[in-house]
């Protein structure tokens, strides 16, 4: 379990990046949902021992990570969203530094590790080919073997499938799922299919505070009957936003598809819809902007 209490980081400018976060994360994969800025790359940096928060406290089972972060270190495995290689290293070879760099001492011990996790990430075919020459998506699944070596308990990924085709997407994310089962993964995105597609549980972080945090279903049925939607013209949807509670907004078919919040019938034509956690998520966004 990893435990964040009251966990806050302000920068030297004064901008306060992480604003007195609370949670509380079980084994099992964990999303963590929120726009660009939202403070997800801080709270992945703080959680990984590359910065020190600026109060609060964070546990991984009995390690306290900020008296302890070497300890940490010795069973985390972290992909930031990038995250540099040496380009004309093959695939095999970064493999194996890095995990001496992991401390595996033995000669053996190194290949049965790289080994494994070519095979795990399906790069075994390409082992020998340089860094450089490696798509998005191949470049990402190195990433996350980098992530395994040593077996690690604590796993943080962030924005890992920014920029993947679909096909690419989809394969990454059942590697990450397969992973999960065991140890704690946090996913860090601004994606709401890849949280909803994996994780059991979720927070949305926006302006460094949790604005929600639950399970994603049950996240869901509290919109149930507040989620109302209708096909408008683009040069009207300023005075939809003026008179509706509008939380998402998308282009079909060169018209305006506009979803609003709302406890009963808006009229004027809207139509009740099943709410999905993307709706979650704007509908938070909307409000924590509307406190701001």
């Amino acid at each position: 379990m990893l435990e964040l209490n009251d966990v806050s980081h302000v920068y030297a400018n004064g901008t306060r990046a992480l604003d007195h976060v609370t949670l509380s994360i079980p084994r099992g994969m964990y999303g963590l949902l929120g726009p660009n800025g939202a403070g997800k790359s801080t709270l992945m940096r703080t959680v990984a021992t590359l910065q020190t928060p600026t109060e609060g406290s964070i546990r991984f089972g009995d390690i306290d990570i900020i008296a302890e972060p070497e300890r940490l270190r010795r069973t985390l495995g972290y992909l930031p969203q990038d995250f540099g290689v040496y380009p004309r290293v093959s695939a095999y070879d970064m493999l194996d530094h890095m995990a001496v760099l992991k401390g595996i001492a033995s000669a053996s011990d190194r290949k049965q590790t790289v080994e494994t996790l070519l095979q795990q990430v399906n790069l075994w075919n390409v082992r020998k080919k340089a860094l450089a020459g490696f798509s998005g998506g191949m470049r990402q699944r190195f990433g996350i073997a980098q992530a395994l070596i040593g077996n690690p308990e604590l796993i943080i990924v962030d924005e890992p499938t920014a920029g993947l085709d679909p096909e690419e997407r989809n394969r990454f994310l059942n590697l990450l799922a397969e992973i999960g089962e065991n140890v704690v993964v946090i996913l860090s995105t601004h994606i709401v299919e890849d949280v909803s597609d994996l994780c059991p549980r979720m927070a949305v972080l926006a302006g460094g505070r949790i604005q929600l945090e639950g399970a994603p279903l049950e996240l869901i049925q509290s919109t149930r009957s507040r989620i109302w939607m209708k096909l408008i013209e683009r040069a009207e949807l300023d005075s939809y936003r003026e008179r509706y509670e509008v939380i998402s907004t998308r282009l079909f078919s060169g018209r305006t598809v506009v979803h609003v919040l709302s406890d009963s019938d808006p009229g004027n034509g809207f139509t009740l819809v099943e709410g999905g956690l993307e709706d979650v998520y704007f509908s938070t966004l909307a409000q924590s902007r509307r406190a701001a």
